[in-house]
């Protein structure tokens, strides 16, 4: 005899199943179809949690492509390691690494900068971060005057808070739109506002363009470094939630910043196919502002390769993510036109690097010269003004600030020492330099934060 009460939400909370967006649809299927007790609990247990993942009761062993030269690289190569040691008991990671620039970022157990992590299925947002696909790109002026290319740059390049207004934004591709909004991730108003008006621009921190000459050939080289801005945050935060869903679902131990979204699910395949549109996106933004600067100079470039460094590559069922590291393998690279670049800081040469995979390095490469101390503790380790330390520290250089205040936490000073980084390459294997770019100058951020639109606002006030 058919059972003719009605099943609610809470009955089904009262079987052991928690609330999720399954329960309208299987109360409407029981009451409908009038299931007995024992169709019912049949008819569910297709949605009974699984049981919990737990931690790794010992972590999973990495490759360790960094050495201490002193006392104060000990401090930092302690504290990446003991954050990656509680980060590979995260049960998803199946292989890890870390490079000579390799410098802590957030809590323990979170991947550090110069770090790659292996996970099977799983894509972890927080492992690549807010700026998805920070990268870099490199056009070949030939032998154009270096000052003209980085005057030409200059006015076609945007540093600093927000994007461009509706007067200066370049041209959208009308392709990459019907992409974006094909994406349920990234298919609403936040990203595809960030994704139009922050076309054409760097943001801030580390992210440069920088002018050198090449080594090999005496051609004028112009590099941009950034990522893809507030359209990638925004995918970053969405990725960031729907992660968390499922940790609490899946495996309440692991870490909130190690939360993964399960691949072979309708948001793991959605959220990786706004991964490589992420991808589109931030190579068109270098694009547009080699081309313009092309444009303003009434040259053809003669030749132009990239790569990213914050990026999730995938290989079979394996999601590599590297958070600040360089691909060396091809095969992390769909559309491969050139060799690597690593830049160090604006007043060493910009590395072009080629190599394979080897066990340690495993198909990567370091990104930059990394940190030892963090911004603040390198602000009150310098003694005397920002000026007399910028002067002295960029000796011999155009070195601009595109907010017209000086930033000492990106002068060298704030890096590693980039020979250490070299030798320490070499040493581990972790790419061949095949070229060199001797720095002209360079553009950057700068304190925009002294003047930004709400601290101008706020002294008007008074």
């Amino acid at each position: 005899m058919k059972n003719k009460m009605k099943i609610t939400g809470k009955d089904l909370i009262n079987l052991g199943f928690k609330s999720g967006k399954w329960f309208p649809e299987a109360m409407e299927h029981i009451n409908t179809n009038e299931f007995s007790e024992e169709e019912m609990l049949s008819y569910l247990e297709q949605f009974r949690p699984l049981p919990e993942i737990p931690l790794l009761k010992n972590p999973i062993e990495f490759k360790i492509n960094i050495k201490a030269e002193n006392e104060l690289e000990e401090t930092n190569v302690n504290a990446v390691i003991s954050s990656m040691e509680e980060l590979m008991k995260t049960p998803t990671v199946v292989d890890g690494a870390i490079m000579p620039d390799s410098c802590p970022t957030g809590p323990i157990g979170t991947i550090p900068v110069g770090g790659v992590v292996v996970a099977k299925n799983a894509i972890h947002p927080g492992m690549h971060s807010a700026d998805i696909c920070c990268s870099v790109m490199l056009t070949d002026f030939g032998k154009t005057n270096p000052k003209e290319v980085l005057d030409a740059a200059h006015d076609s390049t945007h540093f600093g808070f927000g994007g461009r207004d509706r007067n200066t934004q370049y041209r959208f591709p009308a392709d990459l739109l019907l992409e974006i909004e094909a994406n349920p991730f990234l298919n609403n108003q936040k990203c595809i506002s960030a994704a139009r008006s922050h076309l054409g621009t760097q943001g801030d921190g580390n992210h440069f363009l920088f002018v050198g000459i090449s080594k090999n050939t005496g051609n004028t080289m112009m590099v941009t470094h950034h990522g893809s801005r507030g359209f990638g945050a925004n995918l970053y935060r969405r990725g960031m939630h729907i992660a968390e869903q499922f940790r609490k679902e899946l495996s309440p131990q692991t870490l909130k910043q190690n939360a993964w979204i399960p691949f072979e699910t309708e948001e793991g395949k959605n959220y990786w196919e706004a991964l490589q549109i992420i991808r589109k996106w931030t190579k068109k933004n270098h694009e547009v502002i080699h081309d313009a600067t092309l444009e303003k100079l009434g040259i053809e470039k003669e030749n132009r390769f990239w790569n990213e460094h914050n990026f999730v590559f995938k290989d079979g069922d394996l999601f590599y993510h590297a958070k600040g590291a360089t691909p060396l393998d091809e095969k992390f690279m769909p559309d491969i036109t050139g060799p690597r670049l690593i830049p160090l800081n604006m007043s060493e040469p910009v590395l072009i690097v080629e190599g394979k995979t080897t066990a340690n390095n495993l198909g990567f490469a370091p990104h930059g010269a990394g940190r030892n101390i963090r911004r603040t503790q390198h602000k009150k380790s310098k003694t005397g003004t920002f000026q007399e330390i910028f002067e002295e520290e960029t000796k011999g250089l155009d070195v601009r600030f595109f907010s017209e205040e000086i930033d000492i936490t990106e002068l060298p000073s704030a890096y590693k020492n980039a020979e250490t980084v070299r030798k320490q390459m070499e040493e581990f294997g972790l790419g061949k330099v095949i070229d060199e770019l001797v720095p002209y100058g360079c553009i950057m951020a700068g304190d925009w934060q002294k003047n930004a639109p709400w601290k101008k606002r706020r002294r008007n006030k008074k």
